[in-house]
């Protein structure tokens, strides 16, 4: 799009971008009927809200529901806009998603500032089984990597009040939200720290450290903890929510149902025949089924229909590769980008190494698959560097490598992309032969 003026461009781009994300989301999003995996909870739980302000059972009694309400809120604007069906509770997850491809193009802009980097950004996104299949269902997962890569968006153009905000919310779909209130804040206050040494004496960058952990515990500890606890209108206002009247005080009943909720958290240990240590995710060596069915119609006497909670694989493999190449440029430039990337999936990430009795499960993974992609994006723009003394005969040369070296990325891309395709009917639940499921399954553990 070089024929639109620069200021055009980024916009554009992400447009365009979106919107293919929200046709591949949307398209036969209502299909199939009933509920996958965890909306049986979500989309109910999101109905409810919607016509009482709280989580109600079936029989209209207080329901103990484990994650925060934001998430559902968003489910709920979907079913108040559409009803309550398959397509009333999914069009939110398609939204966020699509938007979230957005972002994805924006965070990259500002850390790379080329736009070969960001569309690429985009492209992977866009092409990421994963993402996809997480923004056609209504599971809560969507939303938290929303709000989490809006908050880093928010972080990285130093708008740390919106940050925290945004924190907030994601910490109001889920508590591993909460993870990134740490991980952020502390960044800031070491970025602090560090500029404030270029300028001043020790003594003084020390007295600077101390005002700048006051000012960023209340951006990235306050604000987000007074978001996540305005999340929760619903339950406060009314009366009929769990533990709600558990005692005569407010605060003690909302203390008590959070102990409630972590105690819950703690202690789920049920064995379940998807479940997958964080060690095997980077590598969806135990991707979770959220459907299956064996419907008619696909031409062979024995039919297969799956949603797959699958990584497109070359993508998330090559991830793995990408991250210990940009492990490796910290260690030895430092970057502030390599850096804060690598702090971002770790936040996301590493916390669930110390839950290795709970019930986990691979899809966690999309609350920092941008992470990923972004680290993905950094090694790409690593490899398109190249170094010359702009002398004639160098500078013909430097292009020649440059132009070898961006086909390369195309190449990249496209294989990434030609895999999407190959697993798109897993993504989208079509009705394919039992032979061709076969032929998808190139781990044993993806059975």
């Amino acid at each position: 799009m070089k024929f639109l003026p620069l200021r055009f461009r980024d916009p554009i781009n992400a447009i365009a971008f979106t919107l293919i994300g929200l046709a591949l989301r949307i398209w036969n999003v209502g299909q199939p009927k009933g509920y996958i995996f965890d909306e049986v909870y979500y989309a109910q739980n999101a109905h409810s809200l919607a016509q009482h302000g709280v989580e109600l059972n079936a029989k209209g009694l207080a329901d103990f529901i484990v994650h925060p309400p934001v998430g559902k809120w968003l489910i709920a604007l979907g079913i108040k806009a559409f009803g309550f069906n398959e397509f009333g509770w999914r069009i939110s997850s398609a939204v966020i998603g699509s938007l979230s491809i957005a972002l994805v193009y924006f965070v990259a802009k500002k850390l790379f500032n080329r736009e070969i980097i960001s569309c690429s950004a985009a492209i992977l996104t866009l092409a990421d089984g994963l993402h996809l299949v997480q923004s056609r269902t209504a599971l809560l997962d969507i939303f938290l990597m929303f709000f989490i890569l809006l908050a880093f968006l928010f972080l990285i153009y130093s708008r740390h009040w919106l940050a925290g905000i945004t924190l907030g919310l994601a910490a109001g779909v889920k508590w591993s939200g909460l993870y990134y209130f740490v991980a952020f804040f502390m960044y800031t206050v070491y970025a602090d720290y560090r500029d404030s040494k270029a300028y001043e004496d020790r003594v003084l960058s020390l007295k600077t450290l101390g005002k700048s952990i006051l000012k960023r515990g209340v951006q990235y500890a306050l604000i987000p903890i007074t978001t996540y606890v305005v999340s929760w209108t619903g339950w406060f206002v009314t009366t009929t929510g769990w533990d709600r009247t558990w005692s005569n005080n407010i605060i003690r009943n909302f203390w008590h149902y959070h102990a409630e909720i972590l105690n819950f958290h703690t202690n789920l240990v049920e064995k379940h025949s998807y479940s997958a240590n964080p060690w095997s995710w980077l590598v969806m060596g135990r991707p979770t089924s959220f459907f299956y069915g064996t419907a008619k119609g696909c031409g062979a006497s024995s039919c297969s229909q799956e949603i797959l909670g699958l990584g497109t694989p070359f993508l998330w493999w090559s991830g793995v590769i990408a991250i210990a190449i940009t492990f490796g440029y910290w260690i030895a430039r430092r970057e502030w980008q390599s850096g804060l990337l690598l702090l971002g999936l770790a936040a996301g990430y590493l916390p669930w190494f110390t839950f290795q009795k709970r019930t986990m499960f691979s899809f966690y993974a999309i609350a920092f698959e941008p992470f990923i992609i972004l680290i993905i994006c950094y090694v790409i723009a690593k490899f398109l560097e190249v170094q010359g003394d702009h002398q004639n005969q160098e500078d013909q040369e430097n292009q020649a490598k440059a132009l070898l070296r961006r086909r390369l990325v195309f190449g990249y891309l496209g294989i990434i992309v030609l895999c999407f395709i190959y697993f798109l009917p897993l993504y989208i639940g079509q009705n394919i032969t039992y032979a061709s499921w076969l032929n998808h399954m190139w781990l044993p553990s993806w059975i």
